[in-house]
């Protein structure tokens, strides 16, 4: 009798905050969980935390900014599995510093943010495409934020109509691009097994938010993983956050 191959996840920018509760929660899901980051040795400790909790997870170093880390990443993959079931694009940053006002942001902090937060996510993607498409259904889990949202940026009454997040123009159109991304890789996808989702995680307690927050890292894991674990009926090419769509 054949053994059954487990469920395989990769999650980028795994080793810490979201990204690391993403990885534990998929594997005790059953899922065996790739957990990436751009550091090996931050990479390989953070696996032996969650293999120490008795769970399936392995380190594979992959930078999201560097075209040859992916391709080795997908090489490595492709030559040990042969398939990949799930993707989650967690990998981002925020450099722009809180306070300063959107024109006053210089322009190399726009073109550091977009290349991992977007030019990093497509890279990924489309290096791990054929993999997924080898799986009967794949999940592609983008992790986007509320602050990609237009409609919530331009509310008055909302958290991000204010000073604070007005000072993260590059963080929020990068996010805003994400979700593009996400409308037109589902519509590509539409007639495959393949889902593809941008989530807004909730405002989470973690070291790109400088600590501040409304939850845990355990908490802003849980849309990702309800997204990357969606059934034959689940959506595609939506923006959520806990069953709840949040507004383009």
């Amino acid at each position: 009798m054949t053994p059954t191959v487990p469920t395989l996840a990769l999650v980028t920018g795994a080793n810490r905050g979201i990204g690391l509760e993403i990885a534990r929660q998929l594997a005790e899901q059953g899922v065996r969980v790739l957990l990436t980051g751009r550091r090996a040795g931050a990479a390989a400790e953070a696996a032996r935390q969650l293999s120490a909790e008795g769970l399936d997870v392995e380190a594979l170093v992959l930078d999201v900014t560097h075209p040859a880390s992916i391709a080795a990443a997908a090489q490595g993959v492709q030559q040990r599995y042969g398939r990949l079931d799930i993707l989650v694009n967690n990998a981002a940053i925020r450099i722009e510093p809180y306070g300063r006002c959107p024109s006053q942001q210089p322009l190399d902090q726009w073109r550091e943010t977009f290349d991992t937060n977007l030019f990093g996510v497509v890279a990924v993607t489309q290096a791990f495409l054929p993999l997924l498409k080898a799986s009967p259904a794949a999940r592609i889990v983008n992790v986007s934020s509320l602050l990609a949202s237009l409609g919530t940026h331009s509310d008055p009454a909302s958290y991000a109509y204010s000073d604070m997040f007005k000072s993260l123009p590059a963080y929020s159109a990068s996010k805003s691009a994400i979700n593009s991304w996400t409308v037109h890789l589902a519509y590509e996808l539409r007639d495959t097994g393949i889902k593809v989702n941008a989530v807004h995680p909730g405002y989470t307690r973690t070291d790109m938010n400088d600590g501040a927050g409304e939850q845990e890292p355990r908490q802003g894991a849980l849309t990702s993983v309800r997204m990357a674990l969606l059934g034959p009926d689940g959506p595609t090419g939506q923006y959520v956050h806990l069953g709840r769509q949040i507004p383009w």
